[in-house]
């Protein structure tokens, strides 16, 4: 019977020991299949989050044209002639806003990205500076309407002098450098933009 145990013993060790080597030689191939890699995965594209960043900007100016003009108005009178004339100064602010972007507006192929971005305009309507408006000359009596024709009068020589395809032009060059700056800062490297026409 002491023989018996003592077989079944040895038969156990074996066994255990067998069970090791198997298990040591199966951890050693497995392991040395194994490979450690580090490289870029350019397939990830912008996450809703990042997408919602950029949007949450809103107006994004790229130019700011300052000006005045010097308007005038005449009422002619029997023995003379009533003259008002007036400076008025603004700055004109261009840019885009992106609560104004289409679905879509922003798409990604491999590893570049493709934004449509919304027209280049004017971005306050209110540009005028009332405050340092000044009456260069005046002579006669005038009325608050006469005043609101002169503004009116300054607010589009204003608009025709400084919305220039020259300058729409200078603000899209600079939204589009902001934007590769914007996106090469959050890793991406290649982007093509465009403007909504």
């Amino acid at each position: 019977m002491r023989k018996t145990i003592e077989h079944i013993r040895s038969i156990a060790v074996a066994a255990a020991v067998i069970a090791v080597i198997l298990l040591a030689s199966w951890l050693y191939r497995s392991l040395s299949d194994a490979r450690l890699e580090i490289g870029t995965d350019d397939g990830i594209g912008l996450t809703p989050t990042q997408i919602e960043s950029i949007k949450a900007v809103g107006e994004w100016e790229f130019l700011s044209v300052s000006t005045e003009e010097l308007v005038d108005t005449t009422r002619k009178r029997l023995f003379s002639d009533d003259q008002l004339v007036r400076i008025y100064y603004g700055t004109l602010r261009l840019g885009v806003n992106m609560k104004q972007v289409e679905p879509g507006w922003i798409t990604q192929r491999n590893d570049t990205l493709f934004l449509t971005l919304p027209k280049v305009g004017l971005l306050d309507r209110d540009f005028i500076d009332e405050a340092r408006t000044k009456s260069f000359f005046e002579s006669g009596t005038w009325k608050a309407e006469d005043r609101e024709a002169l503004y009116r009068h300054a607010y589009r020589k204003m608009i025709a002098h400084c919305l220039t395809p020259d300058n729409l032009r200078t603000a899209e060059d600079n939204a589009r450098e902001s934007f590769r700056l914007l996106l090469r800062s959050m890793g991406y490297q290649k982007t093509v933009i465009k403007f909504e026409k």
